[in-house]
């Protein structure tokens, strides 16, 4: 079940650990790189609540989740090799948008396949499994950069303007690796179908559910084919829109605009495409509203944690390697040897808290029974903000790697605890909706640091990245502080369940 996370997370981490590398090697200022970036959460809030709701009510012969792994594999690959071979900076950040979209419609449904797979007790176990996959992933990924270079010879240098042949061939790797592992997914497990969810599910299938949908065999395939038409204008709209601007030589930010069209009328007519034994639903944008404006308690207040958590992470990703070629390396030059150094040395440091994760992932729900979910995940969230924001104090490369093992626990936590939390305080019927909407909260934030970061660096940081990580240090400190407030609704009703056995 949880094999294909290691091909998403090829993509997340290259990603991660590289596309502010591209930037800057295209012309962008440091102060310029987190609204570039902003396609990547953008995307992420329009694209993860749209899969999840209809991969609930998606059944065709793939399955119900298995479609959208599929076909999110194959058009984040495609992006994966076009990436690195971006000729200006315009294109990269338009690219980002086409990558990131893909890459959700195959994130998003693996959540909820697990949910939809494990009972309530095993949820823990399962996504600390996703988390060893997901760090084993990322280790290999982020250190391919310096694999290439070190071991097989390609230089990690290039004219200016020019992305590095390591880096290209690191991103040719993870687009093979993504499709590879997603298949091997869709290829190898099952989904229960609508009857056997129905029958192991303690909810009773709502009006419209899928299981009513199967069982009753309410097809409404003109609901999905307006949906296909929808999108593919929008995708004409946006590719036309992308030619004007291109020959009139507009603003760059336009061009990304009209990019970002594109990839939300991909998204409708993929969603079109796939939905062909959907039950009725042609109140599809108003049920997701109204599953958004009833979100469980627990939902609610896990939120604000994600929240601050994500905040950290993104300054982390976008900034960490402007901070580290400048503070420890000093150099902001990117032609020059030093800096792709420093940058191939980051894809390392990525690797290791993304390893170190996956470490974690094993032992996070033997500290669970010990303590609980709660406290596991708020002194997690505690030792990798003290570590994120510690990097300030470090001149010695190497001595990098300590924090990046406290941000490794952190990221371990927050790639389990949240989602076993979740998982046991919301319905199974709307496990894919409530997992989409989940995830605003690791987009908002996002795109909130995106917005002001940018604007922190020039006007209070006089440009000095590092910063960006003491500030995402201090959000993830704050993000531990809210775990106080969480009810582990799941694990309390088991804790008094066995209380009321042990009496009795």
């Amino acid at each position: 079940m949880s094999f294909g996370f290691l091909g998403i997370q090829f993509g997340f981490a290259l990603q991660n650990a590289n596309v502010s590398r591209i930037f800057e090697t295209l012309g962008a200022s440091v102060d310029d790189i987190p609204i570039l970036w902003i396609a990547a959460p953008v995307t992420g809030l329009v694209v993860q609540p749209i899969i999840g709701h209809l991969s609930d009510r998606t059944w065709n012969s793939l399955g119900r989740r298995r479609p959208y792994f599929l076909f999110g594999a194959i058009f984040a690959s495609l992006a994966l090799i076009i990436m690195p071979n971006s000729p200006v900076l315009w294109v990269a950040a338009g690219m980002l948008w086409i990558m990131d979209a893909s890459i959700n419609i195959s994130m998003e449904p693996f959540r909820a396949f697990v949910g939809d797979m494990l009972p309530a007790e095993q949820h823990t176990k399962g996504f600390a499994m996703q988390t060893f996959f997901i760090g084993t992933g990322a280790v290999v990924a982020s250190a391919l950069p310096y694999i290439m270079t070190n071991w097989f010879g390609l230089a990690n240098t290039a004219a200016a303007g020019e992305i590095p042949p390591a880096v290209q061939w690191s991103f040719y790797i993870g687009a093979a690796t993504f499709l590879g592992a997603v298949l091997w997914t869709v290829w190898t497990t099952e989904e229960y179908p609508p009857e056997e969810l129905d029958r192991y599910s303690e909810n009773e299938p709502g009006e419209g559910s899928i299981i009513d949908a199967a069982k009753e065999g309410q097809v409404d395939t003109g609901n999905a084919k307006r949906k296909f038409t929808v999108g593919s204008i929008l995708i004409a709209v946006g590719l036309a829109l992308t030619y004007y601007i291109y020959g009139a030589n507009f603003e760059q930010e336009l061009y990304i605009f009209s990019v970002g069209v594109s990839v939300f009328g991909f998204v409708m007519a993929v969603a079109g495409f796939m939905q062909k034994s959907l039950g009725k639903d042609e109140h599809g944008l108003v049920v997701v509203v109204s599953d958004f404006l009833s979100m469980p308690k627990t939902m609610v207040q896990l939120s604000a944690v994600q929240f601050f958590s994500w905040f950290a992470l993104f300054a982390m990703w976008i900034y960490t390697t402007a901070a580290v070629t400048s503070h420890v390396y000093g150099t902001s030059d990117t032609t020059s040897v030093l800096y792709n150094e420093g940058a191939d040395w980051v894809g390392i440091l990525f690797a290791i808290y993304n390893g170190f994760a996956a470490i974690i992932a094993f032992a996070l729900p033997y500290f669970a029974k010990l303590t609980s979910r709660k406290v596991v995940h708020a002194v997690s969230l505690l030792i990798g903000g003290i570590s994120l924001a510690s990097i300030y104090l470090i001149s010695d490369p190497m001595m990098l790697i300590l924090p990046m093992l406290g941000i490794g626990v952190a990221w371990g936590s927050i790639l389990a605890m949240p989602y076993a939390i979740l998982s046991g305080a919301i319905p199974a019927k709307k496990m894919g909706v409530y997992m989409g909407l989940f995830n605003f909260f690791i987009v908002i934030p996002q795109i909130v640091a995106a917005s002001i970061l940018g604007t922190m660096l020039r006007n209070l940081f006089n440009g000095e990245a590092i910063f960006a990580l003491i500030a995402g240090g201090g959000a993830m400190a704050f993000a531990a502080l809210m775990m106080i407030f969480v009810d582990d609704k799941a694990a309390r009703e088991m804790n008094e369940s066995g209380t009321v056995e042990a009496a009795e």
